[in-house]
């Protein structure tokens, strides 16, 4: 099954090529790559002489499987306005190719790489103690009484590109579950 792992990094490398250079992660490739991780897992199944019970379920259903949880964070974090949508569709479908239990573990590694990444760029531009102190006063807003919340201006915010951290998380994580998939 390592062919599933090359493909999480193909689809990885190109969403972080076109969301380093433009902002967005193309819709044809997440959502081809969901729509044709569960057939692929099923027919890939059938080549290697599984039943079609067997292959329907254990592997496409896993597949499906990956999809759901492995979009279930990144859904709410959307829904806080914390990672873009295609984000949210692009580890979907790193679901869909890598399954359950190691799309959820590269989610973590992407995860990791975006907390290593995003301090380090945030100090090369010059706006990391703006940054923590937008996100303190975004953490201790909910707690205060109307009066006393600061607002922050849109333009203070700043937006970080988690292609490239999506990417090199599915490395690590391929070259990790190299023989396990």
């Amino acid at each position: 099954m390592s062919t599933f792992l090359v493909a999480a990094i193909l689809v990885s490398g190109i969403a972080a090529v076109t969301d380093f250079r433009t902002g967005t992660i193309p819709n044809w490739l997440t959502f081809g790559t969901i729509g044709l991780g569960p057939p692929a897992y099923v027919v890939s199944a059938l080549i290697h002489k599984v039943g079609w019970q067997e292959a329907l379920t254990a592997y496409g259903g896993a597949s499906l499987a990956g999809i759901f949880f492995c979009g279930l964070v990144p859904m709410f974090l959307y829904s806080r306005g914390s990672i873009g949508a295609g984000d949210v569709k692009l580890f979907a479908a790193l679901g869909a190719l890598c399954r359950p239990y190691v799309g959820v573990e590269t989610e973590m590694y992407c995860f990791c790489a975006a907390a290593l990444i995003a301090p380090a760029r945030l100090a090369y531009e010059g706006k990391l103690f703006q940054t923590f102190k937008n996100a303190a006063i975004l953490l201790v807003n909910p707690f205060l009484p109307p009066d006393k919340k600061q607002t922050i201006e849109r333009e203070m915010m700043t937006w970080f590109r988690m292609g490239p951290a999506i990417f090199l998380g599915t490395v690590l994580s391929a070259a990790l579950n190299w023989r396990t998939l």
